[in-house]
């Protein structure tokens, strides 16, 4: 069997993605090269692996974008946590893990008429973190922000995490928990982001995600995203206010549909790409 094909992203490449510059871009292709190892240098550099293992498109053999993926030359101002509306599963495998990327893509874009996976990353219940959207490890790298669909009239500010499972009485497993935590501290350091910037998907849109029980997890979340990067030695960004394009904590509804990988509104007329 092949060789899984993954990123293993290193504290350097999260320090150094930030000081990378160039201009907005238009990406319609997969890269020839790994990207990462382009954006990293060589040599070592003391401390423990910042970084989580992620599972890039060719290992769940994503199909390619049906239009050009827009990539702004700045970081996002939020990381918006998701629910994908799915079933708890008990099946905890990479096998698992993949075909469920495979089956979001699917539903994106036969279903909902996207170009491509709406997040930009997705975390199953066994804690396997994939790529979603096309360019997203590369663009994370050098500081830059893929646009997804995922939070309407939002995209253009906020990377999401799409997390296996439905959240609204019970809480995901630890494996989940745990990936997510290294993955919103990469994503921090990456991004100089301060912790406060991990929001969920209700405070933008109106909708339930991503769960009452995930949501109400966010506190702890930001709080051992905080440790994590400290104990890693990955500087804290300080917290700024919100702006405009800050969350608006509309109220959560009460008849939001219930169906397979719906969560809420994710694209709306102020957004640039779908």
């Amino acid at each position: 069997m092949a060789e899984i094909p993954r990123f293993d992203l290193d504290r350097r490449t999260l320090l150094r993605g930030a000081a990378l510059t160039s201009g907005a871009a238009l990406l319609g292709g997969s890269l020839g090269a790994s990207p990462v190892s382009a954006a990293t240098d060589p040599g070592t550099e003391t401390g423990a692996q910042a970084a989580p293992q992620l599972y890039w498109r060719g290992a769940w053999n994503a199909r390619p974008p049906s239009g050009a993926i827009q990539v702004l030359p700045h970081a996002p101002s939020y990381v918006v946590v998701h629910h994908t509306a799915t079933a708890n599963s008990t099946n905890y495998t990479l096998d698992h893990a993949l075909n469920l990327s495979k089956s979001i893509q699917n539903h994106h874009m036969d279903s909902n008429g996207w170009i491509d996976t709406g997040q930009q990353l997705t975390i199953s219940r066994g804690g396997y973190l994939m790529e979603g959207r096309d360019h997203t490890p590369e663009s994370i790298a050098a500081g830059r922000h893929v646009v997804g669909a995922h939070v309407a009239n939002n995209n253009s500010t906020c990377i999401g995490i799409e997390n296996e499972g439905t959240y609204m009485t019970q809480g995901p497993t630890q494996a989940l928990t745990d990936s997510l935590v290294g993955t919103l501290a990469w994503l921090c350091g990456a991004y100089r982001l301060n912790p406060s910037a991990i929001v969920g998907h209700r405070d933008f849109n109106a909708t339930a995600c991503p769960g009452d029980v995930l949501y109400a997890m966010l506190p702890e979340l930001r709080n051992r995203v905080a440790q994590t990067m400290l104990s890693h030695g990955i500087p804290v960004a300080e917290a700024v206010a919100h702006g405009e394009d800050g969350p608006t904590y509309p109220p959560v509804p009460d008849d939001e549909p219930e169906r397979e990988f719906y969560h809420g509104p994710a694209r709306g007329p102020d957004d640039i790409s779908r």
